[in-house]
């Protein structure tokens, strides 16, 4: 097909914008977040090498096939995989690829904004010289008074919903373009200052080793795993937001190469996050392996305990709040869309609905952590026994969701899909890279994204038992 239409929601302005744009939706709370305690808990340096090598095989060729459908259907996720599946003869099931992006958009945002809204409230307290002289003890009963409170955690839920709808609904150019412009490059700047912190601190070498140095008997088969599943979910792959964001992406754009500096920027700040944050809890000898609680529970210990950890703490947590800013509008981008085009919505009421609906479901993350933290509608079930609302939702976006948008997307661009229609949309200008990125996306993801659903979902476990 040698000339396509434009989507009716605009393009980027240039390939920066979109590099800015993709970035900034591949890095959010789990670069700044979720990285550093996964390093942390699975040994460090052997685990992040890992974890390039599955950028590279996994979560590349898997982007360059979502970008590329995406710009070939010019549409919302939903359309586009419809008009595709009529356009390669192939049956109308496909559309349950952009439904269930949509909707894993859809959910995910419904509980991420309620972790940045935990971010927001840290900016303010961090600021205000809570975490000065804080201990151990201190900062975990700052933490759990905070999201033992309904209210304020609903209130800065709120908020966060708030600023991201209001970027949605000026479209693309004036809303989308223009907020990754600033953000991103303040994001990068402000990554950068608390790294130049860190290199004075006594534990800047310790941490650099521990991130850097490998020591493969620490990394075991879970540990690859997790790499495994992290490189995948890092990219915002499976989820809408990279499809949408492709269908905006001027046709003369080199697809392979803006992927490759897409995931090369949002494999930078992880390791930056990484090398801000460990040389902190190594000077201050906290646990490298707390878990989720190593950005709101421990890393507060440190600031406060720090020359200008007032300071560097608000920038800290204001880092956190535009990491997942960048992140959120694309979540919600392609049900907005969808909306556009399906329902003859003006975008800014398409954006009131998406904003409204997913802010509502958001309350059920927002009452996990208090007056429904009893609440296990699971229970019966070995797995979920002690799995609220919120885990529950975590669970289905991360786990099966997403792996099986990844899985589906690699093997409709991989096997489906016409060599003529992926040559034509991608362009690689390099001899052997079209070949490459075949093989990878045909055998080698998908595998490597089964692999991990296999074991997240705990099937492999159930198949043991059995057999």
């Amino acid at each position: 097909m040698a000339e396509r239409k434009q989507s009716i929601h605009g393009q980027w302005s240039s390939r920066l914008a979109f590099i800015m744009a993709a970035t900034g939706s591949a890095v959010g709370l789990g670069n700044i977040w979720k990285f550093p305690y996964i390093a942390g808990e699975n040994g460090g340096g052997a685990f992040v090498l890992f974890y390039l090598l599955c950028i590279v095989l996994i979560g590349v060729p898997i982007m360059m096939a979502e970008v590329m459908l995406g710009r070939r259907g010019r549409q919302s996720p939903i359309n586009t995989m419809r008009e595709l599946a009529h356009e390669e003869s192939r049956h109308g099931f496909w559309q349950i690829v952009g439904w269930g992006g949509v909707l894993a958009g859809f959910l995910i945002l419904s509980y991420y904004s309620v972790i940045a809204g935990w971010a927001l409230a840290y900016v303010l307290k961090a600021f205000s010289g809570a975490f000065t002289g804080i201990g151990g003890e201190q900062s975990k009963a700052l933490f759990g008074g905070f999201t033992n409170d309904a209210y304020a955690v609903g209130f800065w839920h709120t908020v966060f919903m708030i600023i991201t709808m209001v970027v949605v609904a000026r479209g693309v150019r004036h809303g989308l373009e223009k907020a990754v412009r600033y953000l991103m490059p303040a994001l990068l700047i402000l990554l950068l200052v608390l790294v130049g912190y860190a290199m004075s601190t006594d534990g800047f070498v310790t941490g650099l080793k521990f991130l850097f140095a490998p020591d493969f008997s620490k990394l075991s088969g879970d540990a690859m795993l997790e790499a495994m599943g992290h490189a995948f979910f890092t990219l915002s792959l499976g989820m809408g937001a990279i499809m949408i964001y492709g269908s905006y992406l001027p046709k003369n754009v080199s697809i392979a190469k803006t992927t490759f500096y897409v995931a090369g920027a949002d494999t930078l700040v992880a390791l930056l996050a990484g090398m801000a944050i460990f040389p902190l809890v190594f000077t201050y000898g906290l646990e490298s392996s707390a878990g989720p609680s190593l950005i709101f529970q421990t890393l507060p210990i440190a600031f406060g305990n720090i020359p200008g950890g007032v300071f560097l703490a608000g920038l800290f947590f204001i880092l956190l709040v535009f990491a997942a800013w960048t992140s959120s509008i694309s979540l919600i981008e392609p049900a907005v869309a969808w909306l556009v085009e399906n329902r003859g919505m003006k975008r800014i009421t398409a954006s009131l609905w998406a904003g409204v609906v997913t802010w509502l479901l958001g309350f059920a993350t927002v009452f996990s952590f208090n007056i429904w933290s009893d609440v296990k509608p699971l229970s019966g079930l070995a797995t979920f026994e002690k799995s609220t609302l919120f885990d529950l939702l975590d669970y289905l976006t991360a786990n099966i969701m997403l792996p099986l948008g990844g899985f589906l997307i690699a093997i409709f661009a991989g096997w489906l899909m016409t060599r003529k229609s992926s040559k034509e949309e991608l362009k690689i200008k390099f001899p052997y890279g079209y070949p490459v990125w075949l093989f990878l996306v045909r055998f080698i993801a998908p595998g490597a994204v089964i692999a991990v659903f296999i074991v997240k979902t705990g099937l492999w476990t159930w198949a043991k038992n059995i057999f």
